[in-house]
């Protein structure tokens, strides 16, 4: 076998590893997390009389999620409610910050 074609091999066998790890780094379990997207950036269910993706009227809709990696829901960094009190991701549909209309 000529140089070259061992080199090219090495560099292959490389290149290779690198996809399988950077593949195994972003195949992170996920899990559905309620109440912690901005308006229309959910990834879906936004209750009733919406289609689905994009679809939350209000900034941390409580029935409607987005993905995050799993175990982080209940430590995502949210802004307090109107009323002071602590606001939070659930992994259940919440009542809290729904839209008006």
């Amino acid at each position: 076998m000529s140089r070259s074609m061992k080199s090219a091999a090495i560099i292959g066998a490389v290149a290779a590893s690198f996809a399988a790890y950077s593949t195994a780094a972003s195949a992170q379990s996920q899990e559905k997390c309620f109440g912690v997207s901005l308006a229309g950036e959910n990834d879906c269910a936004a209750g009733p009389g919406t289609t689905c993706a994009g679809t939350s009227k209000v900034d941390y809709q409580g029935n409607a999620w987005t993905l995050v990696e799993e175990g982080t829901c209940t430590e995502i960094d949210l802004p307090a409610m109107a009323d002071g009190s602590e606001r939070m991701g659930a992994l259940e549909e919440l009542e809290r910050d729904l839209p008006t209309s």
